[in-house]
């Protein structure tokens, strides 16, 4: 059974589920991923856990439609240039990186993460997908998470920074 941080993981998956989805609504492919995910952490790999995290995140947020796709601009739907940085806003998309954005990728990463989302990709390819550039990923899809569950902190990450203070 998971115990620390790989429990609270879990509350986490489940907070995201509750908030996100409409009851009754099927998800196969996502509860596949969810099923995924609860076994990496089950594994204790304190590794593993923040990519499993990400990767979840990014197919929650695909699958219910709410991230545009990830290897062009949303605005203009131009293809992404490799080295070029971009950011993901919640209000506009994808987006091309200005001075003062904290956490961008370059544009070769997020059409490797499109690529990880792709149909026929497993769960495994997403979780590879996210190695690169993770630190910047995880600031991105808080903020697209927060922004769509509609709050400033979710609750277990509140209890998460509670139980740190400690």
């Amino acid at each position: 059974m998971p115990t620390g941080d790989a429990l609270l993981s879990g509350y986490y998956l489940n907070e995201l589920l509750m908030r996100l989805l409409a009851r009754d609504d099927p998800h196969p492919a996502l509860f596949d991923a969810y099923s995924a995910t609860v076994q990496l952490l089950a594994s204790q790999s304190m590794e593993a856990l923040p990519l499993a995290l990400r990767a979840f995140e990014l197919r929650l947020l695909r699958d219910i439609g709410l991230l545009p796709m990830l290897d062009a601009e949303t605005a203009t739907l131009a293809p992404l240039e490799p080295q070029t940085r971009y950011v993901l806003v919640a209000e506009a998309g994808l987006r091309q990186a200005h001075d003062d954005d904290r956490a961008s990728l370059p544009g070769e990463q997020w059409q490797a993460l499109q690529q990880g989302l792709s149909d026929g990709a497993l769960f495994s390819d997403t979780v590879r997908a996210c190695i690169p550039g993770l630190h910047e990923l995880k600031t991105q899809l808080r903020a697209l998470l927060h922004y769509h569950c509609g709050v400033k902190v979710l609750k277990t990450r509140q209890m998460m920074m509670d139980l740190q203070a400690f």
